[in-house]
């Protein structure tokens, strides 16, 4: 059996986006809810979140949804790393807190927001573990806690299934989201003896899958492999420039210099290798006429 990876767009909604159950069963593994908070029902809401950034326009997959009580969940699968995305994070699941609330309406009836983030990649190096939570707390006695807000972020490359062991769902899930791929051709028997884990593996077969929504996976991942160099490119442009200019302002205007030159180096190859307007435009931001002029 042949299988695609969970962490793309297609596949992470197609699972998570389409199947009340498991993003039920995924929230309620690795959110930090107690016995008596777990959640037993799910509706799915819009999905808005777009980055502004065109550079990462597409390295975010997100699905929201709500229980009865109102609490909302936004999970989103994060396949790019860069530092501002925790301030993101806050603004949106900020927003979905206010948005609750119409006018005249008291605050009690405000209820909780809920902030999932898978990241695929390693972005507290210095601390171990690849579980984080952030929530308001009283500086000098911790179990002082405003509630409203809570944010989870997961470093997934960290994971490995030795952790958090006693946690049997999360380490489940987890497992899922790490260790099946293109290369995948036989699941542990572990994770297909859990039900919710199996329907999971199963939507993930090559054959559920049209011949349209298999290029549009394979565009995505080419997409991601665009938006990487272009990043990374940028971010060490922009650290050189901003190190020779000794200043904090040098090092943005050099990122955002450097992001730009990359943009357009990267289209200009790929305009020389055949690849379409359109397709240059979705990986780099650049408008047709930009492509053309190149």
């Amino acid at each position: 059996m042949k299988y695609l990876n969970p962490k793309a767009d297609l596949t992470f909604k197609r699972v998570f986006g389409e199947h009340p159950d498991l993003v039920m069963s995924l929230l309620n593994a690795l959110l930090p809810l107690t016995a008596d908070q777990e959640i037993t029902d799910i509706e799915y809401l819009p999905s808005e979140m777009v980055p502004e950034n065109p550079l990462r326009k597409n390295s975010i997959v997100d699905v929201r949804c709500k229980d009865k009580q109102g609490r909302q969940f936004i999970v989103e699968m994060q396949m790019i790393w860069s530092p501002e995305f925790k301030q993101r994070v806050l603004f949106n699941a900020s927003k979905a807190y206010v948005r609750q609330m119409s006018v005249g309406e008291e605050y009690e009836l405000l209820q909780p927001v809920y902030s999932l983030n898978l990241v695929n990649e390693i972005f507290e190096p210095e601390l171990e573990g690849y579980y984080h939570h952030y929530q308001m707390i009283h500086v000098e006695n911790s179990d002082k806690v405003i509630d409203g807000l809570q944010l989870i972020f997961v470093e997934l490359p960290k994971f490995t299934p030795h952790s958090y062991a006693e946690k049997k769902m999360q380490v489940l899930w987890l497992r899922y989201l790490t260790e099946i791929n293109d290369n995948t051709r036989e699941v542990p028997e572990e994770l297909m003896a859990n039900p919710e884990v199996k329907k999971a593996v199963d939507a993930l077969e090559v054959s559920a899958f049209t011949d349209a929504q298999l290029a549009g996976y394979e565009k995505f991942w080419d997409i991601i492999s665009v938006e990487k160099t272009l990043y990374n490119s940028a971010e060490r442009r922009g650290m050189e420039k901003g190190m020779a200019e000794g200043m904090e302002k040098g090092i943005e205007k050099g990122i955002e210099k450097g992001m730009a030159e990359e943009r357009h180096l990267i289209a200009l190859n790929m305009k020389k290798q055949g690849v379409s307007f359109e397709l240059i435009s979705q990986c780099t931001g650049l408008s047709i006429k930009e492509i053309e002029l190149l």
